[in-house]
């Protein structure tokens, strides 16, 4: 169960971040949008998990890629924008959230395009 003061840094997060991932998808990638779909932070405020949302789904590993070797540089950016309200940036743990990717064959399977893995 996290704390409310977990639940308040990460939804800080989650609107800073969410805001760096717009520049960075009009400044690297044009026609691709990144959000930011939740943030988990550690106990100790020390870990931020966050789970991006990349659309469309085919430019998926070239972003997170992409985000992945820029990872310091994305932390410094957060770090400058909610520098006054925390003590202690935290370390940033990047994971691609694939729900849409999920939806979106679950849709396809019930409109009955694709071939059911269950036979």
């Amino acid at each position: 169960m996290e704390s409310t003061r977990q639940l308040k840094i990460a939804k800080l997060l989650q609107k800073e971040m969410a805001t760096i991932f717009q520049q960075l998808a009009k400044d690297q990638f044009p026609g691709t949008l990144l959000s930011v779909s939740k943030v988990r932070v550690s106990p100790d405020l020390g870990v931020a998990k966050i789970y991006v949302s990349i659309f469309p789904i085919s430019k998926t590993k070239e972003a997170f890629d992409f985000l992945q070797l820029n990872n310091t540089k994305l932390r410094g950016a957060l770090g400058h924008s909610v520098g006054s309200q925390l003590r202690v940036v935290p370390e940033l743990m990047l994971y691609v959230d694939d729900s849409l990717e999920y939806e979106e064959n679950i849709d396809r399977l019930l409109r009955g395009e694709g071939e059911s893995p269950i036979k």
